[in-house]
């Protein structure tokens, strides 16, 4: 599986830029390397914000808060590497068809916190993964697009890095469409009821 510098070093590539970076966490130097642990993390939340990536989306029970819950109610707090939240459950449900009406607010702390109208709730969320083990190819694709494209104007410049962030822009999109083709085909759906043209047979 790709690394963060692997990841770093195809976006580079993807810019026709030569030079490779050795290490983004410290970064090593170059500017190159600067570039990367900045735009990195940026690039890879907003693939994970993108899709409901079978390899990030997780479920837990919440943990009910003690506070101001503003007409709803219930208020919980959220697990803390929480990107999107995707539904709330209640208790022993395994599909999204039950999710019940929430809202998501950030206290003047700085937490956030979850309020529904849900007992004993269960969140199914997208969470911030950061181990690139766990990616999939086709995330892995798309997210080197990505990062080449907040890469093109800082290392290019001018109107050369301008059109460069464009067109890594565009097959970004693309590889992004593509894999979340593949990664919805992951999911498999139990039928309720039977099919027309098989009853027919």
């Amino acid at each position: 599986m790709a690394s963060e510098v692997d990841i770093c070093n195809l976006a580079l590539a993807r810019l026709g830029d030569s030079a490779t970076v050795s290490s983004i966490s410290p970064p090593e130097g170059s500017a190159q390397a600067e570039h990367c642990a900045r735009f990195y993390p940026i690039a890879r939340d907003a693939v994970l914000e993108a899709h409901p990536w079978r390899f990030a989306v997780r479920r837990a029970n919440l943990a009910p808060l003690d506070v101001e819950s503003w007409g709803w109610s219930f208020a919980y707090g959220l697990p803390a590497n929480t990107l999107i939240a995707l539904a709330v459950l209640p208790p022993g449900t395994t599909g999204d068809d039950m999710t019940q009406d929430f809202e998501i607010e950030t206290t003047s702390d700085g937490a956030k916190v979850l309020y529904t109208n849900q007992e004993d709730a269960s969140l199914r969320y997208v969470a911030r993964v950061t181990d690139t083990s766990r990616f999939s190819p086709g995330f892995t694709e798309a997210l080197s697009w990505l990062l080449a494209s907040y890469l093109a104007g800082p290392l290019l410049k001018g109107e050369n890095g301008a059109n460069m962030a464009q067109m890594t822009a565009q097959q970004y999109r693309l590889a992004l469409s593509m894999a979340e083709v593949t990664d919805a085909n992951q999911r498999q759906v139990e039928l309720d009821h039977e099919p027309t043209w098989i009853s027919k047979r």
